[in-house]
């Protein structure tokens, strides 16, 4: 491997090779500064030898052969060890010298991990690191306890001018120019002397100073040459191409280099140089090997030179015992390279221990030399260490990337404290890519901070801008940092003498996800909040408000869409005049508060006519390369407001605070707007602006409407001004009482110049709010609820039953809205259960006379309220033990209110085939007529079937049985339940429990009418089915209670009737069967079970018809057992033990029984079953059929023995 392709061979090659001390007059150096250069600048471009090949043998007798060879040149002057002071100097000016070459590089980004990979060890380690090494190395020179900078040959150079050379060489050689080191004895006096005579051409022929050359070799030896130099006629001299000088030379960039150097002055230079080397330095060096036996360090230090490492290492070894036993620490270290009494040639050490662990491949150890130097040297020195520990660490494999940045941070703070803030701009910048999104949020700010502060030390404002918006939205700090970055980012902007326009501005933070786009197109909405409803839910209520010919794949867009160009097929519409908002957060993540001004959208909009014909519609953000070049001002063509008008909002967002926007550009042409992103003003003083960008593979599922795509796509078609209804509900309450009944008003308002007509809405709850009359206007509520002296209701039931049956409503057909006016309609609202609801309203215009495509639009209304908990009803029903025809009912009222007082009004069942009768000798069914908070009642009242055959066509009749609940010197009137919108309201009520609007006769309705004390009219309702699952059948046992009779002459008859009244609307086929004991079967499949009805349900819900006298007894605990098989029964059934026979739809039957009696007692006569099954009224329908088994109820018969 070629020793010159790593650093530590080329520093070996550099700085472990021979000085030849030069000695020269005056008049030699002013010939060569005719060329720019002194004596030694002119042979140092030669001294450096690559192929050489010289044989050389030291002290074994095996010879080699030297091929690199380099010879170090040196005035008697330099020839002494630099004071510290003036060592800091230097390096600081090498330092100071690279820092104004990368100020190219700190304008350019910053390295990626990317690039930094790819690069090898010497494109990493910027190359003025390692001329800081040599530099470093340098300061060390000519210690008295190491040789290898000892002269090994001195050079004395005369020139032809000089006044009698000969004894001028005398004259130089015993002046006080000579180093301390060899007066003192420290170095060989006996070093090989050369003697040189310099001849200026310009000065002579070189013919006139042989006799000078031939005198001096008389004098001095064979060791005396002449060197002629400036033979060019012109100041055109070939010797520009050569490398002259070395780093830092103060003639680097003079003109006049070797401008009178012939190409054979050159040649001259050169074969001296080799001449020197080779026949002189070589050989002299080589014999004081061999001679130096008892000199081991000078022996060892010379070997090393002439690259004999193994007797050079051995040497060393042998001298480091001595030296420790004799405490000779100076001369210890020399010899292990490792320690030293002085820090400096401590570091020394420790750098050429750096370059041979990095040689062989030991990154990591090399970094912990260079940071143990670190700790012991001054900032600057100890900044270049930590620098390279952190290449080091890069270089490790794998790659320490957190060990290298965190250096790089150390490095940097190191260059700062030494003022050299080029290097620490450098530093900082090279660990970013450590810290870029990893979450180390603390270091990244403090990288990004101190970068932004040094670039603004330095005049370089707008990459200092750059660096401390990246700390902007630094949350997670103190208050007090947070202050110190907004302040110094404010006066950095503030120093550049202008409104700085920053692109992605991260104060306040702009939460993109929550971006949402509002506009109308056919569809509009009556408040903001309407827009953030479902597009489904809006679909499925508009299904049948639309037109048919819009439902389909089709639509009103298609004819607006193939008249535009084919790249506006996904582009939304909207309306001239009419605003689109953008719904955007503003976050402001610090603890301070901060001043936004300004806020608007970024927009376009092209005309009609000046759309182009090819393009996408959609507009792309510019790249972040152009972050500060194509800014909102830059693009603004609505300068005039002759296009659109955009909304500006100013705000204070305090500490932490999160505030909604909504942002406003209102069109005011036909064509394509674009809206491109949002702008703001922080604090006055810094413009930011955003663009709006999302990602395409995010995409629509496919079938979504345009308006759920606006992500992708905020460019708009531009149409021309329509009409557009505004709408609100007087009087909706936000919260009621459940049962509460109101008449309110909706009021369309038509903002345009253009009429409106064909009116038609869509109410998703008609449960809660239904259309009412244009007559309800001119009544009073809630007298135009009244009961009329006239017996016919104003509704009739097919009114009525078409009313519930199409939800859409219609307005009248002279309905027309004229553009500016006001329309009024009423709407009933019943609050029918509690809880929270949500009411959506859409009505449906057309376009009376305009020539746009939109035929017509849809305003849309959505309103949120809570039904709170007021009365709760419950009923219990059992029959009436003295007739079939009658019931007991026990109706239980609680008031779940806390503060509100109810009084009890009206009790009214719909229909006319049940009537509501008072208990005997009461003059009320209720103790009470006001019910306190937290308060419950008991009422009980008789229920009379009044029922006979229904109609042919199986419908209700309205006529209700009403009773006033208050007392009866009250003179208040009557509520009518049965026309609207009662009867509406209680229609929506049985469809929402799943019961067939069209009626059952045997089902029973009640409606309880309240008023709140200091409030309306509380309608509560409380329904009671019947199912199949019920008994159809009610029957009484009639017949004596008791029986004297004497046992002792024979048994006992007695004779019954059993009177049976089927309260079905169809034929019911009936099978008695009598039991002296209980069939052996589970008595729980009774058909006539009970069930427990008396459950706290707000609103409406279903009260059970009972068919036994559950509140008088209970059936199934007062059964007989089973008797046993060997017991005799005392009593038996007599005549017919089973029979069957069809009773006719509400008809009444008496079957006779008859029973023998064998002892006295109290016998339950109550074994004995019904077997009962339901015909359809119509032949053929099939799964109406219902069929069950009743048990008899308790009839008690008591039997007393009385002796004749």
């Amino acid at each position: 491997m070629d020793p010159l392709r790593s650093y530590l061979g080329r520093l070996l090659q550099e700085e472990i090779t021979p000085v030849i001390m030069v000695l020269s007059t005056p008049l030699v150096e002013d010939a060569c500064q005719k060329n720019g250069l002194n004596f030694i600048e002119l042979l140092l471009p030669f001294s450096v030898f690559n192929k050489i090949n010289v044989p050389v043998r030291t002290a074994s007798d095996q010879p080699y052969r030297l091929q690199m060879f380099k010879l170090r040149l040196a005035y008697a002057s330099d020839i002494h060890l630099q004071n510290y002071e003036a060592a800091e100097e230097h390096l600081k000016k090498v330092v100071l010298d690279a820092s104004q070459k990368t100020l190219d590089d700190l304008i350019s980004e910053p390295p990626q991990l990317e690039n930094l990979l790819k690069n090898s060890e010497s494109d990493l380690c910027p190359s003025w690191i390692e001329t800081f090494n040599k530099e470093l190395i340098r300061t060390l020179s000519f210690s008295e306890h190491e040789t290898f900078d000892h002269p090994v040959a001195c050079l004395l150079v005369v020139s032809s001018k000089d006044e009698q050379p000969i004894n001028r060489f005398v004259d130089i050689l015993n002046t006080n120019q000579l180093p301390s080191l060899l007066s003192d004895g420290v170095m060989d006096p006996k070093v090989l002397k050369h003697y040189l005579l310099l001849h200026d051409n310009q000065d002579g022929s070189p013919e006139k100073i042989t006799s000078i050359l031939a005198e001096m070799r008389n004098t001095y030896g064979s060791n005396c040459k002449l060197l002629c130099i400036n033979s060019a006629q012109s100041a055109n001299g070939n010797g520009k191409d050569i490398q002259w000088m070395p780093y830092g030379s103060h003639v680097l960039h003079n003109d006049d280099i070797a401008c009178f150097l012939s190409t054979d002055d050159i040649n001259a230079v050169r074969d001296f140089m080799l001449d020197l080397s080779s026949n002189y330095v070589i050989p002299h060096v080589e014999q004081k090997i061999r001679i130096l036996n008892q000199q081991i360090r000078v022996l060892a230090d010379y070997a090393f030179m002439l690259r004999d490492y193994e007797l050079a290492l051995s040497n060393y070894r042998l001298l480091s015992t001595d030296y420790k036993l004799d405490k000779a620490w100076k001369r210890y270290a020399g010899v292990q390279k490792i320690g030293s009494s002085s820090q400096r040639n401590a570091s020394r050490c420790g750098l050429w221990w750096a370059e041979m662990l990095k040689a062989r491949g030991q990154f990591k150890d090399a970094a912990n030399i260079y940071f143990r130097i670190s700790n012991e040297e001054p900032s600057l020195l100890a900044a270049v260490m930590l620098e390279q520990a952190s290449y080091c660490y890069f270089l490790s494999s794998p790659p320490m990337l957190r060990k290298y940045g965190f250096h790089l941070v150390l490095a940097g703070n190191r260059y700062y404290m030494s003022d050299q803030r080029h290097h620490a701009i450098r530093a900082y910048r090279n660990a970013l890519f450590v810290y870029k999104q990893n979450g180390w949020s603390y270091i990244s700010d403090h990288v990004h901070y101190n970068v932004g502060r040094w670039y603004s030390f330095i005049g370089i404002l707008d990459v200092a801008v750059k660096h401390m918006l990246e700390v902007l939205a630094c949350s997670h700090q103190s208050l007090a940092t947070q202050n110190m970055f907004l302040n110094d980012f404010f006066h950095i902007v503030q120093s550049m003498g202008k409104k700085f326009e920053v692109y992605k501005l991260r104060l306040p933070v702009i939460n993109m996800a929550s971006l949402k786009v509002l506009y109308e197109d056919f569809r509009t909405y009556a408040s903001p909040s309407d827009v953030h409803v479902s597009e489904s839910l809006w679909q499925s209520l508009e299904e049948e408000l639309v037109p048919s010919a819009s439902t389909g794949r089709s639509n009103w867009l298609d004819s607006q869409i193939k008249s535009s160009s084919k790249r506006n097929d996904e582009s939304p519409v909207c309306v001239a005049g009419e605003s689109v908002v953008v719904d955007l957060e503003f976050i402001n993540p610090l603890q301070v508060s901060i001043s936004v001004s300004e806020i608007s959208l970024i927009c376009e909009l092209l005309a009609k006519s000046k759309e182009p014909d090819t393009g996408s519609a959609s507009h792309t953000a510019p790249e972040e390369d152009s972050e500060l070049k194509d800014s909102p001002s830059c693009r603004d063509s609505n300068s005039d407001g002759s296009s659109f008008t955009l909304s500006k909002l100013d705000v204070v967002l305090g500490g932490g605070e999160t505030k909604r926007m909504q942002l406003e550009v209102s069109p005011k042409i036909e064509g394509l707007l674009k809206i491109s992103g949002v702008r703001w003003t922080l604090s006055d003083i810094v413009v930011g602006y955003q663009y709006f960008e999302f990602d395409s593979k995010n995409k629509e599922k496919k079938g979504r409407r345009a308006r759920r795509s606006l992500s992708h796509n905020l460019s708009f078609i531009v149409i021309k001004g329509l009409p557009k209804l505004d709408a609100c509900i007087q009087h909706l309450p936000k919260k009621v009482f459940a049962g509460d009944l109101r008449l309110l008003l909706l009021e369309l308002h038509n903002q345009s110049e253009f009429s409106v007509k064909n009116i038609k809405m869509k109410i998703s709850h008609p449960r809660y709010l239904i259309p009412g009359n244009m007559e309800d206007l001119e009544m009073d509520f809630p007298e135009c609820l009244e009961k009329q002296k006239s017996s016919r209701s104003k509704e009739t039931p097919a009114n009525v039953m078409l009313k519930f049956k199409n939800l859409l409503f219609s307005f009248p057909d002279d309905s027309t809205i004229q553009g500016g006016t006001n329309f009024t309609w009423p709407l009933w609202f019943h609050a029918g259960l509690c809880g929270r609801i949500s009411l959506y309203i859409s009505i449906y215009y057309e376009v009376a006379s305009c020539s746009s495509d939109m035929k017509y639009r849809i305003l849309r209304m959505h309103h949120d309220l809570e039904v709170l908990p007021s009365l709760d009803v419950s009923f219990q029903i059992s029959p009436c033990a003295s007739s079939l025809e009658e019931y007991f009912v026990r109706m239980d009222i609680l008031n779940r209110t806390k503060s509100e007082t109810f009084s009890l009004n009206q009790l009214s069942c719909v229909g006319n085939l049940w009537e509501i009768l008072a208990l005997p000798e009461s003059l009320s069914i209720h103790p009470v007529q006001t019910l306190l908070a937290g308060q419950a009642l008991s009422c009980f009242f008789k229920l009379k079937d009044c029922r006979k055959v229904i109609n042919t066509e199986g419908e209700l009749t309205w006529q209700g049985s009403d009773l006033l609940m208050i007392s009866h010197g009250c003179k208040e009137a009557m509520t009518d339940v049965s026309r609207s919108p009662l009867a509406e309201f209680h229609q929506h009520e049985r469809f929402h429990q799943g019961k067939s609007a069209k009626g059952d006769s045997s089902i029973v309705d009640f409606i309880l009418i309240s008023k709140m004390q200091g409030n309306g009219h509380v309608f509560e309702p409380g329904m009671q089915p019947n199912t199949s699952s019920r008994c159809p059948l009610s029957w009484q046992m009639n017949g004596p209670r008791m029986i004297n009779h004497d046992f002792s002459s024979s048994f006992c008859e007695a004779n019954f009737h059993l009177r049976i009244h089927s309260c079905s609307d169809a034929a019911v086929i009936i099978r008695l069967t009598t039991y002296d004991t209980l069939p052996e079967k589970n008595q729980s499949s009774d058909g006539v079970k009970l069930s427990d009805s008396a459950e706290n349900e707000g609103g409406w819900h279903d009260i059970s018809l009972v068919n036994d006298m559950k509140v008088l007894s209970s059936v199934h605990g007062n059964r007989p057992k089973k008797s046993s098989v060997d017991t005799l029964s005392p009593f038996v059934w007599c005549a017919m033990s089973s029979t069957k026979l069809k009773l006719e739809p509400l008809c009444t039957t008496e079957i006779s029984l008859k029973i023998c009696l064998f002892a006295a007692g109290t016998y339950d006569l109550s074994n004995y079953e019904l077997h009962w099954e339901v015909k359809p009224l119509e032949e053929g329908i099939v799964g109406v059929t219902s069929s069950g088994t009743a048990h008899g109820h308790p009839f008690y018969l008591t039997v007393l023995h009385a002796p004749r």
